[in-house]
């Protein structure tokens, strides 16, 4: 159980990168859920877990790395 709520979190990180970024609709949920997973991990290893923690994942680094994830991916993948 513990597994879905990292995903369902996740999604939700990656979800609000997405909408700071405006590129959240262009990419897709499973584009979400794979940058807020991703940069929750990035995230953590920048800034280190502080802040509220929920599902093993501290909120405030994780938005932000999964914020960095997604400038990146839309920077060299972005529509031309």
């Amino acid at each position: 159980m513990g597994w879905l709520w990292t995903i369902i979190v996740g999604g939700v990180i990656g979800a609000i990168a997405g909408a700071i970024t405006n590129k959240g609709g262009s990419m897709g949920i499973i584009f979400n859920v794979i940058a807020g997973l991703v940069g929750s991990s990035i995230g953590q290893a920048l800034l280190g877990s502080w802040g509220p923690v929920i599902g093993g994942m501290a909120i405030i680094p994780s938005i932000i790395g999964a914020i960095i994830v997604v400038a990146v991916v839309s920077f060299f993948l972005g529509r031309r």
